[in-house]
């Protein structure tokens, strides 16, 4: 309880604050009328925002567990919108008040306010795109990768990787996904491979979500694992059987959908009398994150050397235990969504994500061993995207010439 009245009073320090600057903007307007009205909004919404939060907070404990993610998620972007913008306008128009750069009276003192004011605008139109238009403005990627195992007859494969769909917090809005299904079947794939982070939590967050799955089409199939959010392990259950069914009503719902889940094991794929195997592995991530993940079990059913895809969630683990480790060609994963804040423009790339990850994002290269990271489908927490879309990627895969 203690951290939502640390919340709250964070909120309401920063917008007396902000209030109190506003006046020096207001005290420009010649309309006594238009300044009530502007204060009274100022207000309504900060006692709202903090009484919502308030609100939630005393009934969390009755609310079905999806419902409370998806209103915690609400609030968190609504408070963020709210907060960062004002506490962004607050510091700038104190530093330069106080610097003593300007004095009041002046023709100079004047712009401070608005220098101030647009200091947390920027910041607001900002995170405003980041929810209302970024957040579902799914983006295609494309890669071409050349390798020298890999047999001829699968030269020009083309497999669309996705990732971290988080369909909780789609909230049912099957529509909104329609339009990655479209983009995906448009690259008229081979392989459709997921890297987990189907749900956020609860299985019940799959109901409904058959039909649209059921869209999605490749020739040679669709494969799967499971990613962290997968199992359950962010939830209080009851019990561990209720955890257990909640992780197998997950399984299943794979294979409804035409998903072949790999669990640690590896399946062999064949054209034209060729073959590549496609690895996949449970969750395996640097602690606190589990690692169910067992790669030698995984590989203990390859016979023979050849050209091998795996599936792992967590880019970590291919530093760890891939990399110069195997002999695994191509690794898919997903999992860090790019924080869901950075950019990308041409081959530079930043995220505040990278000084937590290595490998965050993109396509990464060590000798012949390949690493691509998927930023996701869905999001997770903060509702919105600053800079980092939701991604569907096509990799394209050749035989390398001699």
């Amino acid at each position: 309880m203690y951290k939502f009245l640390l919340l709250c009073l964070a909120i309401l320090v920063v917008d007396v604050l902000a209030f109190y600057w506003l006046q020096t903007i207001t005290a420009l307007t010649h309309s006594p009328v238009m300044v009530r009205i502007i204060n009274i909004l100022f207000w309504v919404f900060t006692t709202g925002l903090i009484a919502a939060i308030m609100t939630m907070r005393l009934r969390l404990k009755n609310m079905e567990p999806q419902r409370r993610q998806l209103l915690i998620s609400s609030l968190y972007g609504l408070t963020v919108l709210s907060f960062v913008p004002k506490l962004i306008f607050v510091v700038v128009i104190s530093i330069i008040y106080n610097s003593n750069a300007v004095m009041p009276a002046t023709p100079s003192f004047y712009w401070v306010p608005m220098l101030g004011l647009l200091a947390g605008m920027l910041p607001f139109f900002a995170l405003t795109y980041a929810i209302f238009r970024s957040l579902y403005r799914f983006k295609v990627h494309k890669h071409s990768i050349a390798f020298s195992a890999l047999p001829v007859a699968f030269d020009a494969l083309r497999i669309v990787h996705i990732s971290d769909t988080h369909l909780g917090s789609f909230n049912y809005r099957f529509h909104i996904f329609d339009r990655a299904v479209k983009l995906i079947n448009d690259l008229q794939p081979d392989l459709i491979l997921f890297t987990g982070d189907l749900v956020n939590n609860f299985a019940a967050e799959l109901n409904g979500w058959e039909e649209t799955f059921h869209q999605l089409h490749a020739q040679m199939g669709k494969y799967a694992v499971l990613g962290n959010h997968d199992y359950g392990d962010y939830s209080n259950w009851s019990s561990l059987a209720d955890k257990q069914k909640n992780l197998e009503a997950i399984k299943a719902f794979h294979q409804r959908i035409g998903f072949k889940l790999l669990l640690n094991e590896a399946v062999t794929l064949y054209k034209d009398g060729k073959s590549i195997v496609m690895v996949g592995v449970e969750n395996w991530g640097n602690p606190p994150f589990q690692q169910y993940g067992d790669i030698k079990k995984a590989l203990s059913t390859v016979e023979e050397p050849g050209f091998k895809i795996l599936l792992s969630h967590d880019p970590t683990h291919w530093s760890m235990e891939i990399v110069q480790q195997t002999e695994i060609d191509l690794t898919l994963s997903g999992h860090t969504h790019g924080m869901q804040a950075g950019f990308h423009f041409r081959n530079k790339k930043w995220s505040p994500i990278k000084y937590k990850y290595k490998h965050w994002a993109g396509l990464y290269q060590e000798q012949e061993q390949y690493l691509h990271v998927n930023r996701g489908l869905g999001w997770l927490g903060f509702p919105g995207r600053i800079g980092m879309r939701p991604e569907i990627t096509l990799i394209e895969i050749h035989r390398k010439s001699a």
